[in-house]
């Protein structure tokens, strides 16, 4: 029993690493902000309830887990070759490529059955969804444009949270979602000049390793500019108040400071890229919360 429940543990921390499972964190808040938001003008509450949240938690890993199982999958031989990704599962025989097949075939069938369980739109966009999620780690082998095609696979999250929640698409989370898509396509130039080298050799169409470092920073200030104009859109037409948009202050000050930390020196990527973007879909979420708390304790009071 004891050497079962061992080996059941290391498949879990195996797959984990595989995933970068903690990196979840990126997604979860903006599907957070889009359920919400959502369920605020829907049901006056931010609480969507303990089905369609579950649901949208288990969608939300599922999809995840099949995008980033398939880009570790795919992208095996290229990690072999790659100092900084030579010791993932996925390279050094921890994790087989059948094990990864399996994995990946596994989230797909779960997402696409959560996406039927939670509606019938959902349902209808759910291989659609994977379809995109699965892009990314071919595009970058035709296209530069793979850093907003990774943004998009982020960006359907708050689409998919508002979907769960109202069964359509308002214009407010398409701003939400292209603000994402922004976010991540910036930060992810960022991350790329580590690999800028082993970019150009394998011929991978980065920016970085297609424009070089210079113009890949001002692709990525651009980026994050159009990040916070679209945030700012999405609050104006959900109606969102003061401390929403105190929340999207910060954020904009956090991407600041990203850009800082990498123009400064790159060997503060790591840090610029898991510190800050994590803590900043938390900050902004936990601003929207509060800001919408207060409105409605202001409406039952009036």
């Amino acid at each position: 029993m004891t050497s079962t429940w061992h080996k059941l543990r290391l498949t879990i921390s195996r797959f984990s690493e595989l995933v970068a499972f903690e990196h979840t964190i990126f997604s979860a808040s903006f599907i957070l902000i889009a359920m919400c938001v959502a369920s605020l003008e829907t049901n006056a509450s931010l609480w969507v309830g303990w089905r369609t949240f579950l649901l949208c938690a288990l969608a939300l890993i599922s999809a995840r887990n099949f995008a980033m199982g398939f880009n570790r999958f795919c992208d095996r031989d290229i990690d072999r070759r790659n100092a900084r990704t030579s010791k993932r599962p996925s390279v050094d025989g921890r994790i087989s490529s059948q094990a990864m097949i399996a994995f990946c075939v596994f989230n797909a069938i779960l997402f696409i059955a959560t996406s039927y369980a939670i509606n019938s739109l959902a349902f209808a966009l759910s291989v659609p969804f994977l379809l995109i999620l699965g892009g990314y780690s071919l595009m970058k082998r035709f296209s530069s444009l793979a850093h907003l095609v990774l943004g998009i696979s982020l960006g359907l999250a708050p689409i998919a949270g508002v979907i769960a929640v109202q069964g359509a698409v308002p214009l407010w989370s398409v701003l939400l979602a292209f603000g994402v898509m922004f976010w991540v396509a910036g930060f992810d130039v960022l991350y790329s000049l580590q690999d800028i080298q082993i970019d150009k050799k394998e011929g991978l169409f980065s920016i970085p390793s297609r424009f070089g470092v210079e113009k890949a920073l001002w692709f990525s200030r651009v980026f994050h500019v159009l990040a916070v104009v679209l945030w700012c859109g999405f609050l104006y037409l959900a109606g969102l108040g003061a401390l929403a948009w105190f929340g999207v202050g910060i954020s904009a000050g956090m991407l600041v400071y990203e850009q800082y930390l990498v123009h400064k020196n790159f060997a503060n990527i790591p840090r610029a890229f898991f510190t800050t973007n994590g803590y900043l879909g938390f900050v902004l979420l936990v601003c929207i919360v509060l800001d919408s708390t207060y409105s409605l304790l202001v409406g039952k009071a009036g």
